[in-house]
């Protein structure tokens, strides 16, 4: 438990946030999009993209889910 409390520390203090509003899913990649600058259908698609791929994707995805806090930084 230690040790996810302190990466969901470092996600919060790199700016790093799952989205409440404007989430499809768990709100990873409109958190990574809105923290980047760019559109959240930008980082949407690209994950679309990249899970034609063969690979984890979906687990780094859920993994990001489970540590990336939910909320808003102010």
């Amino acid at each position: 438990m230690e040790l996810l409390n302190t990466a969901r520390g470092w996600f919060i203090d790199k700016g790093l946030v799952r989205a409440q509003s404007g989430k499809l899913l768990l709100g990873v990649c409109a958190g990574i999009g809105r923290k980047f600058g760019v559109s959240p259908w930008v980082v949407r698609l690209a994950f679309v993209l990249v899970c034609l791929i063969p690979g984890p994707q979906f687990l780094v995805y859920f993994a990001l889910a489970l540590v990336m806090p939910g909320g808003t930084i102010e």
